[in-house]
């Protein structure tokens, strides 16, 4: 079984020039001529729930995970109720809000009492320290309520500094949440895993694998999953900017064990969802 923690859709009007949008960000921070390493597309599949929902077999995914982000407080209650509309037995959507609203608490426990499963913050976009009065504030709520919170970790590919997630924020934030809620995205700071290592490898803390196999070397990817623990690591791709069949073709490569990949392939996301094992591996 293969669940993948991380993949981003958009309605139908929107995608595309969303993605053009986030293309761009990435030409500018890293050069108009900006292309994967290994010469694959920067993005794999349309960024639509069709899209989506129409890759998962040729990737051998069974259960996607769809990460909403409201970059204004405005946004969030449609965004959420499009989030909604989109549950099924293979894809899921988690909510989302945005640290500057004043009624935060208020939208987490509607969140709750609709039966969502967490929510996602990327506070690059929204440009709040993930130590920040604001979002410790929905950290802590998060964890009264038992909603999960995956949220971007470390600099973004697309998105200028400062970063707002950085390995030793996380670690601070963690003195006021006990953690075992919360994913950090991009095994725990996208390019600064350096960091990861020093401030948050043994912590509570959940890391999942979007967007790394090609900034991370194996080594540094195998040693941080095993000294972290990969009971606490989640399969993700961040689909559509990459295809989960090579994440999980690197995962496979780097000389993880057996039954490191299952759990980070699905168990610990079933784990954290709340939903029991398959039959055959109880």
């Amino acid at each position: 079984m293969l669940i993948d923690f991380h993949t981003h859709i958009f309605p139908e009007k929107i995608a595309e020039r969303s993605i053009a949008a986030l293309i761009a960000g990435i030409q500018r921070e890293q050069g108009a001529d900006y292309k994967n390493a290994d010469g694959s597309p920067l993005v794999f599949r349309p960024a639509t729930l069709e899209g989506l929902l129409e890759s998962m077999p040729e990737s051998g995914v069974d259960r996607s995970i769809c990460l909403p982000i409201a970059t204004k407080p405005s946004q969030t209650e449609s965004i959420n109720r499009y989030a909604e509309s989109i549950r099924s037995g293979n894809a899921l959507s988690l909510g989302t809000l945005h640290p500057a609203d004043p009624e935060a608490e208020q939208v987490l426990e509607s969140l709750a009492a609709r039966g969502f499963k967490g929510i996602k913050l990327h506070l690059q976009f929204q440009q709040y320290d993930i130590d920040s009065p604001e979002v410790l504030k929905i950290l802590q709520k998060a964890e009264e309520l038992g909603l999960l919170v995956v949220f971007h970790a470390g600099a973004d590919i697309g998105l200028p500094p400062p970063v707002y997630t950085s390995p030793a924020k996380i670690r601070h934030a963690l003195d006021y949440v006990d953690g075992s809620n919360l994913i950090a995205a991009h095994l725990g700071g996208w390019a600064q895993w350096d960091d990861v290592e020093h401030y948050l490898v043994g912590t509570n803390i959940n890391m999942d694998t979007a967007y790394i196999r090609l900034f991370i070397t194996p080594k540094q990817c195998l040693r941080i999953i095993r000294k972290h623990g990969a009971e606490k690591i989640v399969f993700g791709s961040d689909s559509p900017w990459e295809n989960p069949a090579d994440t999980v073709r690197f995962l496979q490569g780097i000389g993880l064990t057996d039954r490191e990949l299952a759990l980070i392939t699905h168990q610990n996301a079933l784990r954290l969802l709340k939903e029991p094992l398959p039959a055959e591996e109880i």
